[in-house]
């Protein structure tokens, strides 16, 4: 991985929107990349997130994916999870800059972990809905807790292996403006959610893949996800990859750019 973030430093664009010619790009660049402000919205689940820094009840973990960097032990604390597993708030409040940028009102979260990421989604200002999925009964079951508890009723968490729920899940969704796929970090799976969330994103909408080249495999679905003619823009941020299906850009785009 170390060598894999060098590459991309050494490769990557200027992360200020310097030469860069595609006039969203720059627009989101400048709007959601750059944007440092510390903003009331992060309050909640930050809160949430120093929680569970100092959780130490034992959880029994059914990984369903290729496992996590976190480690492979089926046992772990709430806090060792927090601290491995939950996406940086560097990141999870990247997501609801771009939620509040495309005016997401529909969304969709692949992996909820402990729901911090989820709490991001739903304090984008548009939202109306976020479907957020998990695998692991015991992490669902404290997650889910977490937003009943906090009133956050925007948030509707689905349990169970996204192989077997997701076609019922995105049956009964009319578009996806926003997806956060955090799960099964393996190709085909990977690509098949691709595949499946594809036709339900709007002009305006966008995916966004996690962990991109956490592995080999990872960084062959990103690859063929980039090479989909459906798709016109994608951007590299290294830990996360954003995908658009933009019909107004008539070039194939492809970004990598320092975050």
């Amino acid at each position: 991985m170390a060598w894999k973030y060098m590459v991309y430093l050494l490769t990557a664009g200027n992360g200020k929107g310097h030469g860069i010619h595609s006039p969203f790009v720059y627009q989101l660049i400048r709007e959601v990349f750059m944007d440092q402000e510390k903003l009331a919205a992060y309050e909640l689940p930050e809160q949430y997130r120093r929680s569970l820094l100092h959780d130490a009840t034992l959880l029994d973990i059914e990984d369903l994916g290729a496992g996590s960097i976190g480690g492979s032990s089926r046992q772990r604390t709430v806090a060792a999870i927090a601290r491995n597993s939950v996406k940086h708030q560097r990141y999870a409040s990247l997501l609801f800059r771009l939620g509040n940028f495309l005016k997401a009102r529909q969304m969709l979260e692949l992996g909820t972990c402990l729901g911090v990421t989820s709490m991001y989604l739903a304090a984008v200002s548009t939202a109306e809905e976020v479907v957020t999925m998990e695998g692991s009964s015991e992490i669902a079951d404290l997650a889910d807790a977490a937003f009943r508890i906090r009133g956050l009723d925007k948030l509707r968490l689905v349990r169970g292996n996204f192989d077997d729920q997701l076609p019922d899940v995105l049956q009964k969704m009319a578009q996806i403006d926003l997806a956060y796929v955090d799960g099964n970090h393996r190709k085909k799976p990977t690509l098949d959610y691709f595949n499946q969330i594809l036709p339900l994103l709007p002009n305006e909408g966008c995916i966004v893949f996690d962990d991109i080249h956490w592995s080999g495999e990872m960084e062959e679905a990103w690859a063929d996800i980039c090479a989909d003619h459906r798709v016109t823009l994608t951007i590299d941020l290294f830990a996360i990859g954003l995908v658009f299906v933009r019909k107004e850009q008539l070039e194939k785009q492809h970004f990598t750019i320092r975050y």
